[in-house]
């Protein structure tokens, strides 16, 4: 060790030697002493610290270093320390007596009806066992559970064992869906006071059950009864389907509840005049006329047989048959033809479906349907349409041009055929392109300029577009100008689908009755009347109209404006009457069937006069309303993305574009 630890330890070592000396001759323990074994002689080596260049040279032997003599160190002890007490002297511990706790008075404890109603609700949300409706997706039920743990499972619907005011109010509400085109099955009322004393899982079951049928309704009336992406994949509003938890904090809050619920259904003038003509409807239709409905089939002509002939001979009255009930006779081919001739048909009496279709078309329930199916449609749209907007109407080839409730402005539109419809959304206009190119979408550049241009190389010189490739890629775009098939003017609200409304070279179609002839777009008849309407005065028809040729030119709406592209087939005029416009696209029949009220066989005419057909199946369940899904491809708004393939494997159908 080094020499300052050897000298302390040797100081030690004397002042301990020294303490236990001076403590033998004054005599002073109280106690045996211990023994202290006699320390070992220690011999202490000092190695003296050389310096980094010393420590280069070779070391040499170092002798040991007698320790120095050191002063002799007096070290006063204390009494309480002076000696180490042997077991033998510990004083001993004894224990205390067990002590009784005091006699405390009985209090008594008192559960509230209040407490066992929110133990009971706590009790009824924490039982995942525990339904409230087939119908209510497991989220919203979490919903439920989550208003009720944030209000302390303080229930809102009952109270001292009976409905409050607010339930009896929703309650209403809910037994006249049928009011708004609602089913009132679809929420039922729970049971209270059925028995002389519910207990408080009655009272929260019931309570449970009537919030979670006021959350249905709700949901319901913002369009949630019709999963939208199986009608088809060209209907895709944004639907303002409320979350549970949010329909129950605003029946909370109000002081009328069951107006609150009420409100949730579409506040638009549209709607409400359907819900007008319904309740009309509703209210001269004989109860006691039994409606005979012949479903749709193969077409009968004089001597077949069909078992639908029995419902022709109820429709027309023409009372039992002579001989076969099922024989399509004379009798019954001339009643057909009598109808026929009424209806505006071809009188040949033969039973085809216009024919069946129009003797449904007639009767108050295929009329109170359709007035169902429209209104389901208005739940499509935002609460808010906004102050301004634009409507297009799809079936009744019309866009008008709202401005706070007062019809601005309105033309005649032409709309997507039946086999590239038009779609059905709302999003926001925001800018405005005068002379614009156009760049052909894959499906048109498939289906007609490729077969084209393999028939004819100078196929798209002759019409204007300009082949751009890209390696082994092409595009095909049309530039600004008379021939341009968008016009001199489109007006872009950016969406998924890729339409816009525009212009059009083609202007003689608009004197059509039946304008579907685009492939999804929308064009209009005054497009420059109608830009400045949305852009402002700044930007008169004339203004934009002296901007043709003289290059593409954005001009951006001062706000954007919403666009409405919405589908319906029976409305309200202006002067009060109930109008309808043909079903262009089948919308109505899977509406219709989506609601569970009735679908067969559907026919109409296609745009070359084809017929088409397609059979709809009932739904098993209503527990989910689907229809058949329809597939449709969508088209991008920009030149088509490079793909795989030279120009001409796509012509030779080597590749797809």
């Amino acid at each position: 060790m080094g020499a300052p630890r050897a000298a302390f330890v040797l100081v030690a070592v004397g002042c301990l030697t020294a303490a236990l000396a001076a403590r033998a001759e004054n005599g002073t323990s109280s106690g045996p002493d211990l023994e202290l074994p006699t320390p070992p002689e220690v011999t202490v080596s000092v190695e003296p610290r050389v310096s980094d260049r010393a420590a280069e040279r070779p070391s040499e032997p170092v002798g040991e270093v007698a320790p120095p003599d050191l002063p002799a160190v007096t070290v006063a002890v204390p009494p309480a320390v002076q000696t180490v007490p042997s077991a033998a002297v510990m004083p001993q511990v004894t224990a205390l007596p067990d002590v009784a706790p005091p006699d405390l008075p009985s209090a008594p404890v008192t559960i509230t009806a209040a407490d066992q109603a929110t133990t009971a609700l706590a009790v009824r949300l924490a039982d995942n066992g525990f339904q409230l409706l087939p119908r209510l997706p497991r989220k919203e039920r979490e919903a439920i559970a989550a208003f009720y743990a944030l209000g302390a499972y303080q229930p809102i619907w009952v109270k001292d064992g009976a409905w409050t005011p607010a339930a009896t109010a929703v309650i209403d509400r809910l037994k006249r869906a049928g009011e708004d085109a609602l089913d009132a099955t679809e929420y039922p009322i729970p049971a209270l006071g059925v028995t002389a004393r519910d207990s408080a899982a009655d009272l929260a079951e019931a309570e449970l059950k009537l919030s979670a049928a006021a959350v249905l309704y709700a949901r319901d009336a913002r369009g949630a009864r019709i999963e939208l992406s199986r009608l088809s994949s060209l209907i895709t509003p944004k639907l303002e389907i409320p979350t549970a938890d949010a329909v129950l904090n605003r029946l909370a809050a109000s002081p009328d509840a069951g107006a609150a619920l009420q409100a949730f259904n579409p506040p638009h003038e549209g709607y409400q005049a359907l819900k007008r003509k319904l309740a009309e409807l509703r209210a001269t239709r004989p109860a006691s006329t039994p409606m005979v409905k012949v479903p749709q089939g193969p077409a009968l002509k004089l001597g077949m047989r069909d078992s639908r002939v029995p419902l022709v001979r109820a429709r027309f009255n023409l009372g039992p048959a002579t001989g076969d009930e099922a024989a399509y006779d004379e009798r019954v081919a001339s009643a057909v033809a009598d109808f026929q001739r009424e209806k505006g048909l071809v009188p040949d009496g033969v039973l085809t479906s216009k024919t069946i279709a129009a003797l449904a078309g007639s009767s108050p329930a295929r009329i109170e349907g359709d007035i169902i199916a429209n209104m389901e449609r208005w739940r499509w749209l935002p609460a808010d349409m906004g102050e301004r907007y634009i409507q297009v109407n799809v079936p009744e080839f019309r866009l008008r041009l709202m401005d706070r409730g007062r019809l601005a402005h309105q033309t005649r539109v032409i709309v997507g055929k039946t086999e590239t419809q038009t779609p059905v959304f709302s999003e926001m206009m925001r800018y405005v392109i005068v002379n614009p190119s156009w760049h052909i979408p894959p499906s048109i550049l498939k289906k007609e300029i490729l077969p084209g241009l393999a028939a004819d190389p100078f196929y798209a010189a002759k019409r204007g577009y300009e082949v751009v490739r890209r390696g082994d890629q092409i595009s095909v775009r049309q530039p600004p100008g008379e021939r341009n098939a968008l016009g001199f003017i489109k007006l872009m609200f950016p969406n998924r689908h890729a339409v816009y409304l525009h212009d059009t070279p083609n202007r003689s179609l608009f004197r059509a009755e039946r304008r579907a002839f685009s492939h999804g777009c929308v064009r209009v008849e005054q497009p420059f009347q109608l830009a400045e309407e949305v852009l402002g005065r700044a930007w008169t028809e004339e203004r934009l109209k002296s901007l043709i040729g003289r290059g593409e030119r954005t001009i951006h709406l001062p706000e954007p404006l919403p666009v409405h592209l919405t589908y319906f087939t029976i409305f309200v005029d202006e002067r009060g009457e109930l109008r309808s416009a043909a079903d262009l696209y089948g919308h109505d029949q899977k509406v219709r069937l989506a609601l569970g009220l009735g679908g067969t066989a559907v026919a109409h005419e296609g745009q070359g006069g084809v017929r088409e057909r397609a059979r709809i199946t009932p739904p098993r369940s209503r527990v989910t309303q689907q229809a058949p899904r329809v597939e449709r491809r969508t088209v991008p708004s920009q030149a088509p993305s490079p793909t795989a393939g030279s120009f001409w494997d796509i012509l030779r159908g080597g590749s797809q574009l």
